[in-house]
């Protein structure tokens, strides 16, 4: 079951067409990821670790504009996990209704803090994964 984040579309986030400027997504889907992390994940055997998480990739569709005032939900699950990268799956859309404003798979990779370089996703650090794992979203 994806982890759920909710954002209201402020002023600020507009563009000069006056809608959501394409970048704000970046930001949105970020908040949705610690949003996630924070409330399922090990955040703090994480850090305890040495470890943090590093995007490598980010594929966004935009389906749809948002607009000032519109309410808006980041779904965010866990597409796959592999030896040494993760994917995932996030989805905007309206607050309470199936239409999607965006969606994007976010490649990342744990990083420890002390080489500043990928570690492979097994023992300990798969550990701190397993609350993630649990929200897969069937797609991959």
């Amino acid at each position: 079951m994806a982890h759920v984040t909710r954002i209201k579309v402020r002023g600020y986030h507009l563009d000069l067409y006056g809608h959501v400027n394409n970048a704000r997504y970046l930001e949105f889907l970020e908040e949705g990821r610690w949003s996630w992390v924070e409330e399922r994940g090990d955040l703090a055997g994480f850090m305890k670790g040495g470890y943090g998480f590093s995007v490598v990739n980010i594929n966004i569709n935009y389906r749809r504009p948002a607009f000032l005032g519109d309410e808006l939900e980041i779904l965010t699950s866990l597409k796959s996990l592999g030896n040494r990268s993760g994917v995932v799956r996030q989805v905007v859309r309206m607050a309470g209704t199936d239409t999607v404003v965006a969606e994007a798979d976010v490649t990342f990779v744990v990083v420890s803090a002390k080489t500043g370089r990928a570690v492979p996703l097994e023992g300990e650090v798969r550990g701190l994964l397993a609350g993630l794992e649990a929200d897969r979203s069937g797609e991959g």
